[in-house]
């Protein structure tokens, strides 16, 4: 058997991405240096981002099943290092695209990222809820899909991901989303706390600048979709967003009873006097099914029907529902328990619904209102 070169090693260390920038660790400057012996040993030195990496255990797997996979080695000799203070700012440079200042991607006009607000007027309504699930509905369509829980306060997707004690890695101030099992990376204030258990207490402008840091001081890749978990109602958070990204399209998530109707119709309006598209109305716990097969409408029915039709009637277009979510125990045993409905348990009725939610999403085309055309009049009639 021939000894492997040192470029076929390479070119297999090519094929690992780092799990939390998810690029080629060829690429991000971090392998150090590959030495192949005459025997087949190859000796592999491969640099952290930063000490106490929270997936060098994963780094460690693939680097070493990749170089395994060459024909002609014989035995893997992985050692981790650490970045010097120089190579984490030549890695920002690469991961900044040469920018000296971090700017919000997804509000740049050439952006093909398909960013979605979850919205509501009041609280309790299941938006957290079906913003996590309809994250993973999307990204099991191969999509590659962020999620920012933008409720500063009641910041609740990490737990619902199961990834509640989960911190981001920081590379000077460039800051890498968590990466969960499914694909689905996620960025939260409850992850930037020093505990858990720490309350929130900010104003408006301290909730726009955690809004902007996760938005750009987070490394997000290029990413196909973006959910970001509001707030309810419409206070500073719904106004940032407005201002910051423009072009975000919203869902509005109600429930069928008339007090939530009513507060629903109001996020709504919010977003469109931000100039924001309302694409949809997402009605949660609309019906429980009884154990005979009939239906109990719990909280009264016609609540999503209702701030559909209002929205329409109010802005001039089109504004569906999109789904109907029944009351499900799975789908709140699988919010506590960190394993979405969408993944635990992927044919009860409330799991196929999102899906389908997340089919019309994901089948919407991104247009090209607010893209700059490169167009420039030359002369003048």
């Amino acid at each position: 058997m021939s000894t492997p070169t040192q470029q076929q090693v390479m070119d297999a260390l090519a094929t690992v991405n780092d799990p939390e920038i998810k690029r080629p660790i060829t690429e991000l400057g971090m392998v150090d240096s590959v030495e192949v012996a005459e025997d087949g040993s190859v000796a592999v030195h491969v640099l952290l981002t930063v000490s106490g990496c929270p997936l060098k255990d994963t780094i460690n797997r693939d680097v070493t099943a990749a170089v395994t996979s060459v024909a002609g080695v014989t035995s893997v000799d992985l050692t981790l290092g650490v970045m010097t203070p120089e190579q984490r700012a030549s890695l920002k440079e690469v991961l900044n695209g040469g920018k000296a200042q971090r700017e919000i991607p997804f509000a740049q006009p050439g952006s093909l990222t398909k960013v979605y607000a979850i919205a509501s007027g009041k609280g309790g309504v299941g938006k957290s809820s079906v913003t996590v699930n309809l994250a993973l509905a999307l990204a099991a369509q191969g999509l590659k899909v962020g999620v920012v829980d933008a409720d500063i306060y009641g910041h609740s997707v990490p737990a619902m991901l199961g990834i509640a004690d989960a911190r981001p890695t920081q590379v000077d101030d460039l800051i890498m989303p968590v990466p969960t099992p499914s694909g689905v990376s996620v960025i939260s204030i409850g992850m930037l706390k020093p505990r858990r258990d720490q309350v929130v207490a900010w104003r408006g402008p301290m909730l726009d600048r955690a809004l902007v840091q996760m938005l750009a001081d987070v490394y997000w890749g290029d990413l196909d979709a973006l959910l970001l978990d509001l707030p309810p109602g419409t206070g500073d958070i719904a106004i940032s967003l407005g201002q910051h990204l423009p072009s975000a399209e919203v869902v509005v998530v109600t429930t069928p009873q008339e007090a939530a109707a009513e507060v629903a119709e109001r996020a709504g309006t919010m977003a469109s006097m931000m100039h924001q598209r309302v694409i949809g109305v997402v009605e949660n716990m609309s019906f429980l099914t009884l154990p005979d097969g009939s239906t109990m409408e719990v909280f009264g029915s016609g609540g999503g029907d209702r701030v559909a039709e209002t929205l329409s009637q109010r802005f001039g277009y089109d504004v569906p529902v999109l789904g109907r979510i029944p009351l499900d125990p799975s789908l709140r045993e699988g919010g506590d328990a960190g394993k979405p409905i969408v993944e635990s348990d992927p044919t009860a009725p409330a799991a196929v619904v999102l899906r389908s939610v997340a089919d019309r999403l994901a089948g919407r085309g991104r247009g090209l209102a607010g893209m700059q055309l490169g167009l420039t009049p030359t002369a003048k009639f």
